[in-house]
């Protein structure tokens, strides 16, 4: 039986992760404001949470209403039949998310659903389930766009952002559903080595590991939330888990370097939690005594902004990052991602493209730049 779903992102991502969902063959695909919605059955629900690499979170519709105060909300609530989804014993939270002028306090909406559900079962039982904020059985997730309310049990748990594999981190880690977007963006996968010069604890160089071998990332954790559920099915959960048919090999190699010590060892950590020690080198160099690149490469790097990493010579970075993609780069793509526009024309090269993206709460442009060896207008023609 199919049922409506939505996976959460970033803002940016929306699109890479609606290819992700087509691809894992998902129905009625469709973009929202960072998020996807897309139809499937209890498989199409265990496969999302396994394999998708840039959702934050999958969400089960349950229902949807409309409502014209906090009062509605909680009638609406209360007609669901919850034993379908919960015992009296059961805990549960309710996470809130309000866009409206109607709505003000997503708080106070998150209270009346929560007493919703706690009078069902008291009118019943003459006993509540008892609400629990860390580690709940069962995760309501209440979204109110204006009057349109839509009622959902959150299938995720723990962020799927957190995979599992970080063991260790430096200061201001990428999120790993970002890297895995940036990464998927540039259409790369595995087809050539890969580089981030200013790798700190590995992130990029993982996801793009897994995405080159084609390992789901969800692999690495130690549960989700739909495996509490009144439904879950532990046959076709541990067979999808199992499931390595889909895995490749990958005949190139990751590179990752940092003028850190500390980051390096980091990295070194990570990759190996991750099982990937064999797929990536890493060494301890600063930018300016890399060694030319030899072999077709992409190179994607999250360099310090200023913001909450701060380099002595900020600038001075990113220059030195713009005269090693001209001069030992040539004839490669690579992308980089950044909160200052200032930092970025110090590269020195105009980027064929400019993506809008979110980095926590840091609004950054994601830069291509295309490092072609002699003039740009023979380049240009070539690629024709």
């Amino acid at each position: 039986m199919e049922f409506e779903m939505v996976a959460k992102t970033f803002k940016g991502l929306e699109e890479i992760l609606a290819t992700e969902l087509v691809e894992l063959g998902a129905n009625n695909v469709q973009l929202q404001r960072r998020a996807v919605s897309f139809t499937g059955n209890l498989e199409m629900l265990y496969k999302a949470n396994l394999h998708l690499r840039t959702a934050s979170r999958v969400l089960k519709t349950i229902a949807t209403f409309k409502a014209e105060n906090p009062d509605d909300v909680y009638e609406q609530v209360k007609k669901i039949d919850w034993e379908k989804f919960m015992k009296v014993d059961t805990t549960f939270a309710i996470d809130s998310t309000v866009y409206s002028e109607v709505f003000r306090h997503s708080k106070f909406v998150a209270y009346r659903v929560k007493d919703a559900i706690a009078d069902f079962f008291m009118e019943k039982y003459d006993k509540r389930p008892s609400v629990r904020l860390d580690n709940p059985q069962l995760m309501v997730n209440i979204h109110i766009a204006h009057n349109q309310c839509t009622l959902s049990l959150d299938s995720s748990g723990e962020s799927l952002h957190k995979r599992g594999y970080r063991v260790s981190q430096t200061e201001a880690p990428l999120n790993e559903a970002l890297a895995a977007g940036m990464i998927l963006m540039t259409g790369w996968r595995g087809g050539s080595d890969f580089l981030d010069p200013m790798c700190g604890s590995g992130t990029l160089l993982i996801e793009a590991a897994l995405i080159a071998l084609n390992i789901p990332p969800g692999l690495f954790r130690n549960s989700f939330a739909f495996e509490k559920w009144n439904d879950f099915n532990e046959e076709i959960f541990q067979n999808l888990y199992n499931d390595d048919s889909l895995e490749r090999p990958f005949e190139h190699k990751i590179y990752g370097s940092d003028i850190s010590a500390r980051a390096i060892a980091t990295a070194r950590q990570n990759v190996q939690s991750a099982g990937l020690t064999k797929y990536i080198d890493l060494k301890v160099c600063p930018l300016q005594e890399l060694e030319a690149v030899k072999d077709t490469c992409l190179l994607v790097t999250n360099p310090p902004y200023g913001e909450r990493i701060t380099s002595p010579d900020i600038f001075g970075l990113y220059a030195a990052l713009g005269t090693f993609l001209k001069h030992k780069f040539t004839g490669n793509t690579a992308w980089v991602i950044s909160s200052h526009e200032d930092c970025l024309f110090k590269i020195g090269l105009k980027p064929s493209q400019k993506v809008p993206l979110l980095n926590g709460a840091l609004e950054c442009l994601y830069c291509q730049y295309e490092i072609f060896s002699g003039k740009r207008n023979e380049f240009v023609a070539q690629r024709r």
